[in-house]
């Protein structure tokens, strides 16, 4: 007599990914590094991971919010000013800070010293590609606010002051 159990067969593999301190693509522009951890091309989509390096007195991501991904921030070194709704706050080393969706958010370093900080998306919504467009579209003098905001839009991240969206001068 088959039972519950009988019905599936598992099939087990070994796809787990470890990457390395020194590995995995990386992005540098204007005082912010972004190494791609665990992307959605390696998860399905599922999730991304992305270690941030901001340098002293430089913006990660002017308030904006996402409708189809939430963001978790997992603050590793320094200390890093999130912009939660109408909140400011000050995270410091071992801070978690989960952005559910359409919760407005933003981060900047306005201390002294580089901060270091995971950016968890999930599901990933294909992050790798936006910073990697992003990093194209702020090379550009001047930024083009129209090319910004329609790479925002594709990539799920929607900014509350369009007059005072773009990150770098």
């Amino acid at each position: 007599m088959k039972t519950d159990s009988d019905l599936f067969e598992d099939v087990l593999i070994d796809n787990a990914l470890l990457v390395m301190p020194d590995q995995g693509e990386k992005i540098e522009s204007h005082g912010i590094s972004i190494n791609f951890k665990v992307t959605g091309e390696t998860t399905n989509d599922q999730i991304g991971v992305y270690e941030i390096c901001l340098a002293p007195k430089t913006i990660g991501a002017k308030v904006h919010y996402h409708r189809f991904m939430d963001e978790t921030f997992i603050i590793q070194e320094g200390k890093v000013t999130l912009s939660l709704g109408e909140r400011n706050i000050v995270a410091e080393k071992g801070a978690v800070a989960h952005i559910p969706r359409f919760t407005p958010h933003g981060f900047r370093n306005d201390s002294d010293k580089a901060a270091k900080l995971l950016l968890i998306f999930n599901p990933a919504q294909n992050r790798e590609n936006f910073f990697r467009e992003l990093h194209e579209t702020l090379k550009e003098r001047p930024v083009d606010p129209r090319k910004f905001l329609k790479l925002y839009e594709e990539y799920d991240s929607f900014p509350l002051d369009m007059n005072n969206m773009i990150q770098v001068e």
